[in-house]
């Protein structure tokens, strides 16, 4: 009688051990899917193309002459969840670099070039073609951000709201030239499991 409980807790086990995911297809990155109550890669995309689409609208950029450069700093997580802050700063810059109206510097390279101008001034490098530090361009605005959620539970239904605010400040008078939100609200309700 053990060896048959044993036997069959081991069965079941086995039926209800974690799985591996062995096959899978290429699915369109832009179409809206949601499998679960988190954030996610349909969220970013939203945020980030009302985010450039009303700086490229703004009075701002109808006025601007050249190409301004841009650095972004912070973009802070004020939301009860892990959200990817630096997966979403990069999808803006992309999109905001495609528009051609600014130039970026981006802040995880400057240790990288500040290394390659210790390279270069080494004596590795031939003294008429190295780089040295003095000669790159400031920035003339820092993009802020900060994203934010409030979450609500009644029974089985649930309410989850994000809002991400962003921010272009002109370093020289720090008067903040533009800034706008984007509001997202996603409703879920809790299915009962089946077996």
């Amino acid at each position: 009688m053990r060896i048959q409980l044993m036997l069959c807790l081991i069965a079941v086990a086995a039926c209800t051990g974690p799985r591996a995911y062995t096959r899978g297809t290429y699915d369109d990155p832009n179409a809206i899917e949601m499998l679960s109550d988190q954030f996610n890669e349909n969220d970013l995309q939203l945020i980030a193309k009302k985010m450039v689409s009303s700086l490229g609208e703004s009075p701002l950029v109808a006025q601007l002459q050249g190409r301004p450069t841009v650095v972004i700093r912070t973009f802070k997580n004020s939301t009860h969840e892990h959200i990817d802050m630096k997966s979403l700063a990069d999808k803006i810059q992309v999109a905001v670099l495609k528009t051609g109206k600014f130039s970026f510097q981006d802040l995880g390279s400057r240790k990288d070039v500040a290394d390659e101008y210790e390279y270069q001034g080494s004596g590795y490098v031939n003294p008429s073609q190295a780089k040295g530090p003095g000669a790159q361009v400031a920035a003339d605005y820092v993009l802020t951000g900060e994203i934010s959620s409030i979450v609500q539970e009644v029974g089985t239904d649930k309410s989850v709201y994000y809002k991400m605010t962003s921010k272009l400040t002109h370093v020289s008078s720090g008067l903040v030239e533009w800034s706008d939100e984007k509001e997202l609200r996603k409703k879920f309700e809790k299915q009962g499991v089946s077996w």
